[in-house]
């Protein structure tokens, strides 16, 4: 990740302001706020501000005027109670602002979450950076067979430089055609004084997707959760995953309870559904058990076996 000196700048001025408030703050949130965390290549996130903490939730549980108990016991006790029973309402009582630089075909596919405020960064407004995002070797896989939206085997070899070549390529051609089109070069020069730049809402339209991006992108603790709970599971896709990991990250250090809570309920138990409370209960007892006899589908069924480290796995 690479920052512009004016993007270095901004970030040192932020951190270097100095606010009273009577508000509460997660301290250690407060050491990393506006610090560009990388993601990718060229990508970061940046917790700009934020709202409550996990007294906040507390508080709003019990409709009080206080911070929360005296006890961090008590105040664990009933955030991991709100998890466990799927409460939602006290966790709304927190939000969060980032500022993510994220390749397009990852924003398209992030922007599916509608429960956030987004402010993107305008291509009609401005010229796009030309950075681009191409993937580590590691990553680069074939087409999953099973899965029509997942990878399979990892792709090696010359076919790996082929592909990153045509990646690397492609987009440094339709940057500069981009360029050419609006008569003027990324850093504000402009190339032929006699020509007139097609506007920026149309040249945009050939830039690929691995193009970066930026926005602001403001939403509540509940949310937020909701959306980690599906995009830092290891099915997701890697890249919109490593956003996913870094903002659980400042979630650990803006909530540290909740967050506690949420990987133990959400990202590390599993549900079940009441066929499979039957079967476990079954086995619990030591009765025979079977796909046959269990009403489930196959996927369910190896779903429920993998969930609980069982052998009885259908292929």
């Amino acid at each position: 990740m690479k920052l512009t000196k004016e993007q270095a700048q901004e970030i040192k001025d932020q951190q270097s302001q100095e606010n009273k408030t009577k508000r509460v703050t997660a301290p250690e949130l407060e050491k990393i706020l506006y610090e560009a965390i990388p993601v990718l290549d060229h990508g970061f996130i940046r917790v700009v501000d934020y709202m409550g903490d996990d007294t906040s939730i507390v508080q709003a549980a019990r409709v009080s005027y206080g911070k929360g108990t005296k006890k961090i016991s008590t105040d664990s006790g009933l955030i991991k109670y709100l998890m466990r029973h799927w409460h939602s309402t006290p966790f709304e009582m927190c939000e969060i602002k980032y500022h993510v630089k994220l390749p397009i075909f990852i924003a398209r596919q992030w922007i599916r979450h509608r429960t956030a405020n987004v402010n993107e960064y305008s291509a009609r407004y401005s010229i796009l950076d030309k950075e681009f995002y191409l993937p580590a070797k590691e990553n680069l896989a074939a087409q999953s067979q099973s899965n029509r939206q997942g990878r399979g085997d990892l792709i090696g070899g010359e076919q790996a430089i082929k592909v990153l070549e045509i990646l690397k390529s492609d987009a440094e051609k339709t940057y500069s055609n981009y360029e050419t089109m609006l008569n003027e070069r990324y850093d504000g020069t402009v190339i032929n004084e006699n020509n007139l730049g097609l506007a920026r809402e149309l040249a945009r339209m050939n830039l690929t997707l691995n193009t970066y991006t930026q926005w602001y992108w403001k939403i509540d603790l509940l949310n937020l959760m909701n959306f980690l709970r599906l995009r830092a599971d290891e099915h997701a896709q890697y890249e919109i995953r490593a956003y996913a990991d870094a903002m659980l990250e400042t979630v650990k250090k803006w909530v540290p309870i909740t967050y506690e809570a949420f990987m133990d309920y959400r990202v590390g138990g599993t549900e079940v559904s009441s066929k499979g409370k039957i079967i476990i209960q079954k086995l619990i007892k030591g009765e025979k058990v079977s796909i046959e006899d269990s009403g489930l589908s196959k996927r369910e069924w190896n779903e429920l076996m993998i969930a609980f480290d069982l052998k009885d796995k259908v292929i």
